[in-house]
This record gives structure tokens, C-alpha cells and sequence, in this order.
């Protein structure tokens, strides 16, 4: 299958190819818009089959040291990846593999080719810009300009015309360029039982892998959360056996306040070591907001720790 794309009637730009889908948007000079989008839509064409060719060292536990070229007797792996994206997963990826916790470059697959197509807005006559792939979110901002976004904690329940989760607004003067989501909802697979784990970052490749390792720490020892394998839920997860979750039952509200502090130390940590911004964690209606920027409406405000 080729990669395929198609504009929508409010200017957005859809582009799609096996699993990758983004929503592209840019705003500015007509003629430098349509030059960009047309420069990000010739590099995405390729982007799939890069990523394919790199995948056997993309999908290896970067907690443990990468084998050698030509070690093992199995496929061979190079010592380092080729491509500009797969580099890109590796560094934010990596990042998150400190005390032997597993952690692929995948993890931060989403987030890092929008970082790469992002690239391609960061020229004169564009005011604002962002590409969105599946929640996973780069953004372009010139002097003076921002972008308001809004958190929906469960996408089973749709986005429109409901209330929000959270809320807050990245300006040009802020160092927030990445927000990525990561929770067991959605198109996630995750560790832990977070519906929703947002992070905000100085690029989309970091937020992407830091939402990966906050979402897995939103934990709870109960026996009712079902887990089964990755490789069961999805084929050819890069999690293999590992278990993920498939099902949370109601939680008591002092279930979801510990497993939220969890998550809550696991999201300081990332903002004490430079590698995030903010984080918003959301768990069955209780929220916990960490770092600058996020606001939450007054519904979620009433239910967040302090």
C-alpha cells in the first residue's frame, strides 16, 4: 500500500500510510503553507519503509546493551540507526532506560516522526503549525503565536462537543514543542492502568517516550485489573509476553489517589532530570497535574489532589 493523503474542507491535510496517520495543519502565507506541506508530504512518503528497515534494532530493550553487529548468529543489528527518525527514537527512548527499565525505541515511534515532518513548517511566512499523529503532537510556533489544546481522558467517549479533561495553551516563549499521551485506553498499549497520561516537552520524540514510562507507573496491585500478554493483545508487539492491561474495574478513591501518586513520582522525577515539561495524569475522574501549564476545568479541579 502507498502513501496516500487528502485535504479536508477546513485546510487540514490527512496523511496515511500503514499505520502512521497524521493530521497536518499550518497557518501563514498561502504560498509558504503549500510549500511546506508539500516538502513534509515528500519526506512522509518514505517515512514507513525507513522505519521498516531499521526495525529489529528499534524494537530491542535499550535497558540492556545493544549487541554488536554480526553477534548472536541470529539477524545482525548495526551499531547505531541510519535514519534521521530512528536516531531520534533511540535518543528519546534511551533516555527512559535508566535502572534497567525496559524500554524500546518504539515507544517513542509516534512522537518522532512528528518531530521529523514538524521540521519542514520552521521557515519564514508560517505563523503556527502542528502534526498530530494519533494524539501524539509536534508543533511550530513564530514569535507571538500559540496553540490552545484541549485533554480528553477516555477516547471511547468521542471528542466532540463533550466537556474537557484538562486544558492549557503552549505560546511561542514557552519550551514546549511535544505533548504525547500515553494510558491502557485508546490505541495504547500500556503497563500500567493510567486512562490517560499526557506530557508536555521540549519535543514531541521526548514526550513521547516520557508518556510511555509516566503512563506505566499509574499502578495498582489488585487482582481484578486484567492483564494479558502483548503479543496476545497485539501481534508483533514490541513488548512481547510482557503483560498489559485490557481492563480496570472501579477503583475506590483511594485506589486511584495511590496509583496516581505513582505516577505523580514518576513524572516529577522526569521534570527534575530536564526531560519533561508538565504532566497530567487522569485515572477514573481523579486528576493529578504536575509542572507549569496545565489548567484543569473546574469539574476536574475539584477532584485533584493537591
Amino acid at each position: 500500500m502507498s502513501a496516500r493523503r487528502a485535504r479536508f474542507a477546513d485546510g487540514r491535510w490527512q496523511f496515511q500510510h500503514g499505520p502512521i496517520d497524521c493530521i497536518v495543519h499550518a497557518e501563514g502565507d498561502a504560498s509558504a503553507v503549500d510549500a511546506a506541506v508539500e516538502r513534509a508530504w515528500q519526506r512522509f512518503t518514505g517515512v514507513l519503509a525507513e522505519l521498516m528497515a531499521e526495525l529489529p534494532l528499534l524494537r530491542q530493550d535499550l535497558s540492556l546493551p545493544l549487541p554488536l553487529a554480526g553477534e548472536g548468529g541470529g539477524e545482525s543489528l548495526a551499531m547505531a540507526p541510519r535514519g534521521p527518525i530512528a536516531r531520534r527514537m533511540l535518543a528519546a527512548a534511551g533516555a527512559q532506560a535508566d535502572n534497567g527499565r525496559f524500554i524500546t525505541a518504539m515507544a517513542a515511534v509516534a512522537g518522532s516522526v512528528a518531530e521529523d515532518l514538524i521540521a519542514h513548517f520552521d521557515v519564514p511566512g508560517i505563523r503556527r503549525a502542528y502534526v498530530n499523529n494519533g494524539g501524539d503532537i509536534a508543533v511550530h510556533l513564530a514569535a507571538g503565536e500559540s496553540f490552545g489544546i484541549g485533554l480528553v481522558a477516555d477516547p471511547a467517549r468521542g471528542l466532540a462537543g463533550l466537556p474537557l479533561d484538562g486544558r492549557f495553551v503552549v505560546d511561542a516563549a514557552s519550551p514546549v514543542r511535544g505533548i504525547a499521551t500515553s494510558g491502557w485506553r485508546g490505541r495504547s498499549l500500556s503497563l500500567g492502568i493510567a486512562d490517560a497520561a499526557t506530557v508536555l516537552a521540549a519535543t514531541a520524540s521526548m514526550a513521547d517516550a516520557a508518556a510511555t514510562t509516566v503512563a506505566n507507573a499509574v499502578d495498582l496491585d489488585d487482582p481484578r485489573i486484567v492483564r494479558r500478554a502483548a503479543n496476545q493483545v497485539r501481534d508483533g508487539s514490541d513488548l512481547g509476553e510482557r503483560l498489559v492491561t485490557v481492563g480496570v474495574p472501579p477503583l475506590s478513591m483511594a485506589q486511584a489517589d495511590a496509583a496516581l501518586a505513582r505516577g505523580r513520582a514518576s513524572a516529577e522525577r522526569e521534570i527534575a532530570a530536564g526531560r519533561i515539561v508538565a504532566a497530567l495524569l487522569c485515572l477514573q475522574g481523579r486528576f493529578v497535574a504536575c509542572g507549569a501549564h496545565l489548567l484543569l476545568p473546574s469539574a476536574a479541579a475539584e477532584t485533584a489532589l493537591a
